[in-house]
């Protein structure tokens, strides 16, 4: 199954929330043609004797899934529970209206208002207004900038997971890969990375449970940098006594980075659930005052209905969404395209590849 029907089937929840109140859109009449025009509507069609009868198929043709409209207060209503928040929704419904009036269908309408929203690169959506083609992003790899990847997130988002998913993500294009397993606060939280480094043949430092995770992620740093390999990830605890105490060790553990490979981490990646919804964006925002975010990983948007969580992901935090994930194999977690996003979400086709 290629990566577009993947995410179309696990936007499937969110689709639903969101076209509900969905109808088909009306069709215009077929043009008349002149052999109709100069026939009387209640004859039967004039043939040559012997020849044989034409056939005319009474079958309609199947609805496309594309055509299909909304009352603009359904569409905002429904953006609203999909967890794109009030503000955003009525911001796509205003301009899908503007482009509606040009005389763009709905569902084009929706789309392109859509993706605006969503492509936090001002510059990228420009160039999108203008005809650039920026199709393909997940063909393309994600490169992070510096050699050192923390990862953060509270318990239960999936990060240790993520890492491993994103540890034979860039083993397959090449990339050697170490990780160090942070997450020293939570019972077997180190051992379960440490699993997955000797699974994937990637070197993990580990350190006993209840142990120093700033002295974890300082030794691992050193060993990266003495030993060459191309990228670091670096799990982090979730959660400690107060979310205080939290953000206070997450700012340690990064300052200790620094100490062992100078000018790292350049990276810091929020995993969040997208079951989470606006209670994990107000999580993102206390996760970005403490350690500087430079990305987001959207997980589990299989799960729930709530996938419209990635538009104040963009427009709010103004941060790149990194990768989003859909399910539980590797190959569901993928590099965030936009474009792809709003296509598989309104059950559109995904785009022709690019010509060079």
């Amino acid at each position: 199954m290629s990566w577009f029907d993947r995410l179309r089937r696990g936007l499937g929840r969110t689709r639903e929330a969101l076209t509900g109140e969905a109808r088909p859109a009306p069709e215009p009449a077929p043009a008349e043609t002149v052999d109709d025009a100069a026939r009387p509507s209640d004859a039967a069609p004039v043939r040559a004797a012997g020849s044989a009868p034409t056939a005319r198929s009474t079958t309609p043709a199947p609805p496309r899934r594309s055509v299909w409209e909304m009352d603009w207060d359904d569409l905002e209503f429904a953006l609203i529970g999909a967890d794109v928040g009030a503000r955003i929704a009525a911001e796509v419904v205003a301009e899908a209206k503007k482009e509606r009036e040009r005389g763009t269908s709905f569902v084009e309408s929706l789309e392109k208002a859509l993706l605006d929203q969503l492509e936090a690169d001002r510059m990228r959506q420009k160039l999108r207004r203008v005809g650039f083609d920026l199709r393909n992003v997940a063909d393309k790899i994600v490169e992070p900038a510096g050699h050192v990847v923390m990862v953060v997130g509270v318990n239960g988002v999936g990060k240790t997971t993520t890492i491993a998913k994103l540890g034979q993500y860039y083993q397959r294009h090449g990339r050697s890969v170490a990780f160090a397993a942070g997450d020293t606060f939570r019972a077997a939280g180190s051992a379960q990375l440490g699993v997955w480094g000797e699974r994937l043949g990637i070197p993990t430092q580990v350190g006993a449970d209840g142990s120093d995770p700033g002295a974890v992620a300082y030794e691992a740093a050193a060993a990266r940098r003495a030993r060459g390999h191309d990228l670091l990830f670096v799990d982090t605890a979730g959660r400690l006594h107060t979310q205080h105490n939290l953000m206070e060790e997450l700012k340690k553990v990064k300052r200790v980075i620094g100490k062992a490979d100078p000018d790292e981490p350049k990276e810091v990646w929020l995993v969040m659930d997208a079951v989470t919804g606006q209670n994990g964006l107000q999580q993102a925002k206390r996760f970005h005052e403490a350690v500087g975010l430079t990305g987001v990983i959207v997980t589990k948007l299989d799960g729930t209905g709530k996938g419209g969580i990635l538009l104040p992901i963009a427009r709010e935090l103004r941060l790149p969404i990194k990768f989003i994930g859909v399910g539980e194999s590797a190959e569901d977690l993928q590099p965030y395209d936009a474009a792809a996003f709003v296509r598989a979400l309104l059950d559109l086709p995904a785009e022709e590849p690019a010509r060079a």
